[in-house]
């Protein structure tokens, strides 16, 4: 995008599952920066395997919204350099057609309006996440404070019980103890 262009140099990404995680998303998206938690309305947490394939990165359904009257998602809006738009859309599996870009627009706690880019899956077959990737998004859920009846909804979600290596967790739990060391 051209400087000066529609949004400028930044703009915001409503996430709701694994890039709740701030270490999850900054591994490829270093720009990102907390902007707020934020509620979006008749919208419903899906799980599921898009054209039927299980990730190959989570070895599990991955979380999608769809839209239902009466439901929310709660999430997290990131802001963002456009400099990261490519490598979000680029871990969304945009280009292979897995995950679309969407706008929507979301309610913050305090009551103000955003509108957001984020994503859905396309042509998904409903599945349960495996134990690792719904972990990932519970701690991102309670790493930002998402409120904790929406917290008790996302450790309720069952799982596919994988056991097997997932080499991005191995990478976020990385992540984490570098932190950890570097704030000590």
């Amino acid at each position: 995008m051209e400087p000066g262009g529609e949004s400028g140099c930044w703009f915001l990404y409503f996430a709701y599952g694994s890039n709740l995680l701030r270490e999850r998303l900054l591994l490829r998206n270093p720009s990102a920066a907390l902007c707020a938690l934020a509620r979006l309305q008749d919208f419903k947490l899906e799980f599921g395997h898009h054209q039927g394939r299980t990730s190959s990165v989570w070895h599990g359904g991955t979380a999608t919204i769809a839209q239902s009257p009466g439901d929310e998602v709660w999430g997290i809006v990131w802001k963002m350099n456009t400099c990261n738009l490519s490598s979000l859309d680029k871990q969304e599996g945009v280009e292979d057609g897995i995950y679309v870009p969407i706008e929507v627009n979301v309610h913050t706690q305090a009551g103000k309006a955003l509108t957001c880019r984020s994503y859905q899956m396309k042509d998904y077959v409903s599945g349960p996440p495996s134990p690792q990737y719904k972990k990932v998004i519970c701690m991102g859920a309670k790493q930002n404070g998402l409120p904790a009846d929406y917290q008790e909804k996302l450790e309720a979600i069952e799982t596919n019980n994988y056991a097997g290596p997932v080499p991005i967790m191995e990478e976020i739990e990385a992540a984490i103890k570098a932190e950890k060391i570097n704030s000590a």
